[in-house]
C-alpha cells in the first residue's frame, strides 16, 4: 500500500501539471509513482484493464485505463495536456525473459515504446523520462561496463534484451529527428518491496529464501534498491541531458554472494556448489518445453543460461556525478525484498 494522506501533492513548483506515469502495476512504476506523489506531482497512472492491482491499493493520483499499443487510448491519456507542460515517466515494458513466442515481447516494447513516445510528441510534454535497461549494454567481465558499452541488437541475448536495444535506439532516433524531450535511464537489477509479479530475480530471491537453490552458476548482477531506482527517475527529470544515457545502478555481487546474504537474512545455510553451465542446457531445454504446454514461465531458460556467462556488472558513476544519485548497499535492498516476500506469503520462513 502506498503510505500517503488522501491528499498528497503540495507546491514544488511544478505548476499543477500532469505527470503520467505508464506502467504503475507493475513493479518498478509503482516505486516511481510513490516518489513523484512524494515530491507533490499530480500523478496520473496508466495500466491495463488486465494488469494485477495489488501494487494499486491507495494509489497516490489518478489511475486511468490505456492499452499503450493502442493510439487512441494513449492519445486519450494526453488529451489536457497543455504544450509545453506536464512529465511523462515511459516505465512500462513487457518484461519476461522468456515467452512461448519470443517476437511477441519484441513487438510490444517497440510498439508500446513508439505509440507512448509520438502522443508525448503530439501533446509537447516539456520533459520525457525513458525507462530503458542495463541490457542495451555490453557487459564488460571483470569490469563495471558503462554507458559507452552500447550493444546492438544482434549482440543482445534473447528477445527481452532485444526489444530494449530496439526501443532504445527507438526513443534515440525521436530526440534527434523530432526533437522529442527525453532523458533515458538504464537501471541495472531492482530488487525490494512491491515485487508483486515477481520479476526474473525475485524469483531467485524468493527460490533461495525457501531453500530450494542449493547450487549455483558463477555469473554476477548489479543489485539496486528499487526505492533508489525510482529516485534515480527522479533526479533525471530534473537534472539530466536530454539525449543522454544514465545508469542506475546499485551494487556488482556475485551470484554465490547473493545467496549468501539472503542464507544469512533468512537463517539458512549457503549453497556452496558452483555448477558449469553447458549440462544446464538440455534442463533448460526440458523447461522451455515444459513451459509451452503449460504456458507457465519456466524458472530455468537457455536465455538465462546464457546471460549467466557473463558478470553483468555496471557503474553509476555518471549518474552519481551528473544527478545526484546514489544507492544503498544490496544487502539492505535484499532484506526489504525479503520483508516484503515474507508479508506477502512468497517466503515460508
Amino acid at each position: 500500500m502506498f503510505p500517503f494522506a488522501p491528499n498528497p501533492f503540495r507546491d514544488t513548483g511544478v505548476d499543477g501539471s500532469v505527470t503520467i506515469v505508464t506502467g504503475v502495476a507493475g513493479f518498478l512504476g509503482s516505486a516511481v509513482a510513490r516518489v513523484l506523489a512524494g515530491e507533490g506531482r499530480r500523478v496520473r497512472g496508466v495500466v491495463r484493464a488486465s494488469s494485477p492491482r495489488g501494487n494499486l491499493a491507495d494509489f497516490p493520483g489518478e489511475l486511468v485505463e490505456a492499452d499503450l499499443r493502442d493510439e487512441a487510448a494513449v492519445a486519450r491519456v494526453f488529451a489536457d495536456v497543455a504544450a509545453g507542460t506536464g512529465e511523462l515517466y515511459h516505465v512500462a515494458a513487457d518484461y519476461r525473459i522468456w515467452a512461448p513466442d519470443p517476437k511477441e515481447i519484441v513487438r510490444n516494447n517497440l510498439a508500446l515504446t513508439q505509440v507512448v513516445m509520438e502522443a508525448a510528441l503530439q501533446a509537447g510534454v516539456a520533459r520525457v523520462v525513458y525507462t530503458s535497461s542495463v541490457a542495451t549494454l555490453l557487459p564488460l567481465d571483470g569490469a563495471p561496463a558503462d554507458e559507452t558499452r552500447t550493444a546492438t541488437p544482434e549482440q543482445a541475448v534473447g528477445a527481452y534484451k532485444r526489444s530494449k536495444v530496439l526501443a532504445e535506439r527507438l526513443v534515440e532516433a525521436m530526440i534527434a529527428e523530432q526533437g522529442l524531450p527525453a532523458v533515458i535511464v538504464n537501471p541495472s537489477t531492482p530488487i525490494g518491496p512491491r515485487d508483486i509479479h515477481p520479476t526474473p530475480t525475485g524469483r531467485i530471491i524468493v527460490e533461495a529464501a525457501n531453500g530450494k537453490m542449493p547450487a549455483f552458476v558463477d555469473s554476477g548482477l548489479n543489485l539496486v534498491h528499487v526505492d533508489d531506482v525510482a529516485r534515480g527517475h527522479l533526479l533525471a527529470a530534473q537534472h539530466g541531458r536530454v539525449g543522454e544515457r544514465y545508469i542506475l545502478g546499485g551494487q556488482d555481487m556475485a551470484l554465490g554472494a547473493m545467496l549468501g546474504a539472503i542464507a544469512r537474512l533468512t537463517g539458512r545455510k549457503p549453497p556452496t556448489v558452483s555448477l558449469p553451465r553447458a549440462p544446464l542446457f538440455p534442463l533448460a531445454w526440458l523447461a522451455e518445453l515444459g513451459g509451452r504446454i503449460t504456458g507457465k514461465e519456466p524458472f530455468l531458460t537457455l536465455d538465462s543460461l546464457r546471460m549467466a556467462a557473463h558478470h553483468m556488472y555496471y557503474t553509476s558513476a555518471k549518474a552519481e556525478r551528473e544527478l545526484g544519485y546514489s544507492a544503498r548497499p544490496a544487502t539492505a535492498a535484499l532484506a526489504d525484498a525479503i520483508d516484503w516476500f515474507r508479508a506477502a506469503g512468497m517466503i515460508r520462513t
